[in-house]
């Protein structure tokens, strides 16, 4: 199997094209295709923040359900944005309010189309990958050990929030455990979630959130090669979005 997994988007539909044709996709059909057949693996949060969400949500559709191009597990900003699609009560903000705002510029047609098409990609996905007869997989804020093949709420909590303990950080940020430490599973996991400057790497952990969004990389792990390939972000730079670890 070769995929190519990339970090949390966030709308920035500028890094995903210029990310995708350093690594020979192509465009010509208007989504990122390889003459070779590699495929493209998502982590989620592919929206919020960044300038074009909607159209992200477009392309991803049409690589994963359209093609079968593609590989995608939702994040929790996914996750919001799914519930806010079912008419759900939700509250719109920590960058959700910038996909709604795209949202209400559309006309009726067209939020009718993309609210369709988002919700269907979220209900196709699993809440996390198992690929290469287990030997990959893909969670948009890790999975432990113990919880592989399992879909519990509290499983599905960890998958989209991290190793949350119930505290807050001073900004209103959640506090996580550094789950990562001591993971010891054969699996090579692979997630986002957490900005970091560059790539994590630890017991076969690979973070891939370099903070596109917050003006840092956007970051793509090759897989089996697991050789990292970014680019430079457009967005302004927001330092304290990127968290320390030890």
């Amino acid at each position: 199997m070769k995929i190519d997994i990339i970090g949390d988007i966030h709308g920035c539909l500028q890094e995903l094209k210029k990310l995708t044709k350093n690594i020979g996709y192509n465009w010509d059909e208007g989504i990122p295709l390889h003459p070779e057949n590699r495929v493209l693996g998502f982590v989620g949060d592919l929206t919020d923040r960044g300038p074009e969400s909607l159209k992200i949500v477009e392309i991803v559709w049409r690589l994963v359900i359209e093609r079968g191009k593609a590989y995608y597990t939702p994040g929790n900003h996914c996750n919001k944005l799914y519930r806010f699609f079912l008419g759900n009560k939700v509250q719109i903000m920590h960058g959700l309010e910038t996909t709604v705002a795209e949202y209400e510029s559309l006309n009726k047609h067209d939020q009718q189309s993309i609210c369709n098409k988002f919700i269907e990609l979220y209900e196709k996905a699993p809440l996390y990958l198992v690929l290469d007869n287990r030997r990959l997989i893909i969670a948009h804020a890790g999975i432990k050990q113990e919880y592989i093949g399992q879909t519990s709420a509290k499983v599905k909590t960890f998958v989209l929030y991290g190793d949350i303990t119930g505290e807050k950080h001073p900004d209103g940020s959640p506090v996580r455990r550094d789950w990562a430490k001591n993971y010891h599973g054969e699996a090579c996991i692979v997630y986002g979630h957490t900005p970091v400057k560059e790539p994590r790497i630890i017991n076969n952990t690979y973070n891939i959130d370099t903070g596109a969004v917050f003006g840092g990389k956007l970051t793509c792990l090759r897989y089996p090669e697991m050789e990292f390939v970014s680019v430079p972000s457009t967005m302004p730079y927001v330092a304290e979005k990127f968290k320390p670890f030890d």
